[in-house]
């Protein structure tokens, strides 16, 4: 994130609950936020809260600064994971905060700016593979033999189910929406940490590898 300076100690901080939506993509808006404390994930939102899940942010740290600076709409959207304390402070005032900025420091801040958002870019885009897609396509690098059925492929969950959906950039809830759409068509079998890849070709065509 951008290092960049703190906001005026007048700038109220509110306390806001779990689940609060704190920045929504596309949606302009007329402060940037501050984090003062807690924690917020990072992602695309769905109808049941985060459906793709990029990263987190723990506070102190301002929300989606790059933005703010390049003035342009977020392309995330920032839920509190926690409880958090939350300062919104007006675009005027971090812009004039910034324009004291010796010049050569504002374009190297403008510059991280692009960079930081260019990654961001790469990072959605990513996510236009569906949930789907990117299961099947976990599942299959993770093939290995069944103990008890040597040709009989599966995997065993050697990870909790939320850490292996942040690796697929996903929420937990998700994943396991997932996996049952997988078994009622028949392409997976199994429950807990083992389970049987019934359907290598469907898999592979779901992957589209």
């Amino acid at each position: 994130m951008l290092t960049l300076p703190l906001p005026d100690p007048n700038h109220q901080a509110a306390t806001l609950p779990a689940g609060t939506v704190l920045l929504r993509r596309a949606r302009h808006d007329d402060h940037i936020h501050h984090l003062a404390e807690g924690r917020v994930a990072l992602g695309l939102l769905g109808p049941d809260g985060l459906a793709h899940t990029l990263g987190w942010l723990e506070g102190p740290c301002w929300l989606d600064p790059g933005s703010a600076v390049l003035g342009q709409a977020p392309l995330m959207d920032i839920v509190a994971e926690t409880p958090v304390r939350v300062r919104a402070v007006p675009l005027a005032d971090f812009s004039a905060n910034l324009g004291a900025l010796p010049a050569q420091t504002l374009l190297l801040v403008r510059d991280l700016a692009r960079a930081h958002r260019q990654q961001a870019e790469l990072a959605v885009t990513r996510l236009g593979k569906d949930a789907e897609a990117r299961c099947a396509e976990w599942l299959l690098r993770h093939l290995e033999g069944a103990p008890e059925a040597p040709q009989q492929p599966a995997i065993t969950l050697r990870e909790r189910k939320r850490a292996i959906a942040a690796q697929l950039g996903i929420a937990p809830e998700t994943f396991s929406r997932v996996l049952r759409q997988l078994r009622e068509r028949d392409l997976i079998s199994g429950r807990g940490r083992q389970l049987r890849l019934l359907d290598l070709n469907g898999l592979r065509s779901l992957a589209g590898t």
